[in-house]
């Protein structure tokens, strides 16, 4: 029998999941592997959401909800919106998605068609490239060459040299952590809706900024398509549930792919999700964690021989220049597991071109772990 395969599979790999599975084995075989490659939080979700799901599991049938999510979902992530960012959004504008992976996939086949130029930051999320190559929308990658985020003038040189349909950024930023600044966030906006560019804003880190105040895209344009998720802050990664807030007019075409893709986010994490915010306090304990993890690596890395190749403001990320210690981010990331046990992620998956020279350290375990990793690092460096 013939197998058809078609040319939307060939698309890169997650390296960071390759090297998660070669961890796991390791493990399997009794090592005591340390990991800072995946971007997951270590800690369950909270109490309050894991005791809602266990209600609603004794209570009665879990079952398909409206494609757009639970009505009342959608007003808990409108009030959310109120009170933290001081904005109103009508609970009609927002859908709840199976994850953020799922609200990507729904905003490029509603956005954008064949052959549409999408441009995003370089180094970058690597999903971004993958899906909308796989959708055969042609991804524009705007190298940062040692700036720290995207801004307004890399967006009007990438469209001047290519007509772009559309922008995709994300702050804080996976994998540098990279915050965009008000001014700068609001510019770059303000650029793209005067040259005809539709802006979706990824904003999944978002209450997992150091330096500065969460700013949402969408306050400086109503138009703009916000995805978000209660994977990271939440620590609700395997319950797959995020959210979008959508312009008006695109409320009706997502729904009607959500529908066919999807039917609905699973009922179950919809209903849980609604509490976890009222879990502020203990997930702020938790990126008080984060914060003394973060400060850390901030003088240890750099020690080690790990640059710091943009500034550690938010998410739970260290984007490292690696070129003091070698050429090939991918060889000395399985080596460095190999010999040392400690994972991390080798750059070639958030930048194609550049990747060699970087790697990323998540830093989203227990202190303890992070100081090991850090001591394993350097007994490794030096021979010892």
């Amino acid at each position: 029998m013939t197998v058809a395969i078609s040319k939307r599979g060939d698309v890169e790999p997650f390296h960071a999941m390759d090297i998660l599975a070669e961890a796991n084995r390791l493990r399997a075989n009794g090592q005591d592997v340390i990991s800072m490659a995946v971007g997951q939080p270590s800690d369950p979700a909270p109490r309050v959401v894991r005791e809602a799901a266990s209600a609603a599991l004794a209570n009665g049938r879990i079952g398909y909800t409206d494609a757009l999510g639970l009505m009342r979902v959608r007003e808990a992530i409108a009030v959310h919106y109120r009170e933290h960012y001081c904005l109103d959004v009508s609970p009609d504008r927002i859908a709840v998605t199976t994850g953020s992976s799922a609200a990507f996939n729904l905003a490029f086949l509603s956005m954008f068609d064949p052959g549409d130029r999408v441009a995003i930051a370089a180094p970058g999320y690597p999903a971004y490239r993958n899906i909308m190559a796989a959708l055969g929308i042609e991804v524009v990658e705007i190298e940062l060459e040692g700036a720290a985020y995207l801004n307004a003038e890399h967006l009007r040189i990438a469209h001047s040299r290519r007509s772009l349909s559309g922008l995709l950024f994300a702050s804080p930023a996976n994998p540098t952590g990279a915050v965009v600044p008000r001014t700068e966030l609001e510019k770059l906006v303000a650029t793209a809706g005067e040259l005809g560019i539709a802006v979706i804003s990824d904003e999944i880190y978002h209450r997992l900024a150091y330096s500065a105040p969460d700013e949402t895209a969408l306050a400086y344009d109503a138009d703009v398509t916000v995805i978000n998720s209660f994977s990271k802050y939440y620590c609700m990664t395997g319950w797959r549930i995020g959210w979008m807030i959508l312009p008006e007019n695109l409320v009706r075409p997502v729904e009607r792919i959500a529908q066919s893709l999807y039917i609905s986010a699973p009922e179950l994490s919809q209903i849980a999700a609604i509490e976890a915010f009222r879990a502020s306090q203990e997930l702020d304990g938790i990126k008080a964690r984060y914060a003394l993890n973060r400060k850390m690596l901030q003088q240890r890395l750099p020690e080690l021989g790990f640059s710091l190749a943009a500034p550690m403001d938010g998410a739970f990320y260290a984007f490292c220049d690696v070129t003091k210690l070698t050429d090939d981010s991918m060889a000395f990331a399985r080596k460095m597991l190999a010999e040392a046990h400690v994972a991390a992620t080798p750059g070639r998956d958030f930048d194609p071109l550049s990747g060699h020279r970087y790697m990323r350290f998540s830093y989203a375990g227990s202190h303890a772990e992070m100081v090991e990793a850090m001591n394993r690092i350097e007994s490794w460096l030096s021979g010892s």
